[in-house]
């Protein structure tokens, strides 16, 4: 699995977004490249350029490496429906990433430290797996032991992220996976459209 651990605003600016969450994020007060030069207009993108930029911005969001999404959009080709918005479904519903939309953690990254670390449960079994698929009806929660985290609990107070397709138990630091989301619910903004014809390319 990839993991970041170079500065994390600095792909932020480069991407000209604040994909890292954070509301002071400096790429909300300066949106444009790091470096020297970066004050200067952003070059027009080709078409492939275009695609790249939106690729990136998905690994980047998702914290996933190349070789697992280009995995991920082979397997979602071999589906019925639109392959890139299958991507996002598939994304959407890691464990990890379930664990920060139940609001159980404040970043991803954080998220994903807590299912390595073994405090995160699935149907009551211990998963410390991030890129575990859960499906619709699953519980996700976390251990006896682990509920009373400092991390977990100010999280929950601040309230979780709002999305429809997870119920949340905060009296349990739990929830459930109701649905696969729709594309519109999926609260990211990148053209999975490119980052299909990326692929096919």
């Amino acid at each position: 699995m990839a993991r970041n651990t170079g500065p994390k605003h600095r792909i932020c600016r480069r991407l000209g977004e604040p994909i890292c969450g954070s509301p002071k994020c400096p790429a909300l007060k300066r949106p444009y490249p790091p470096g020297q030069h970066g004050r200067g207009p952003r070059r027009k993108l080709s078409e492939y350029g275009r695609q790249l930029l939106e690729k990136q911005k998905l690994k980047a969001i998702y914290g996933v490496s190349e070789t697992y999404l280009r995995n991920l959009f082979r397997k979602a080709a071999r589906y019925r429906g639109r392959t890139g918005e299958l991507v996002l479904q598939l994304l959407e519903t890691r464990l990890d990433n379930i664990v920060y939309r139940l609001g159980l953690a404040p970043t991803l990254p954080a998220a994903r430290q807590l299912v390595t670390h073994g405090h995160v449960t699935v149907d009551g079994r211990k998963v410390d797996i991030p890129s575990y698929q859960v499906q619709p009806g699953q519980v996700v929660g976390m251990r006896e032991k682990s509920r009373n985290l400092d991390l977990v609990v100010a999280t929950l107070e601040a309230g979780p992220p709002s999305v429809p397709y997870v119920e949340v138990d905060k009296e349990n630091r739990s929830g459930k996976l109701l649905r696969m989301p729709n594309r519109e619910e999926i609260p990211i903004k990148v053209n999975e459209t490119l980052i299909v014809e990326f692929y096919a390319r």
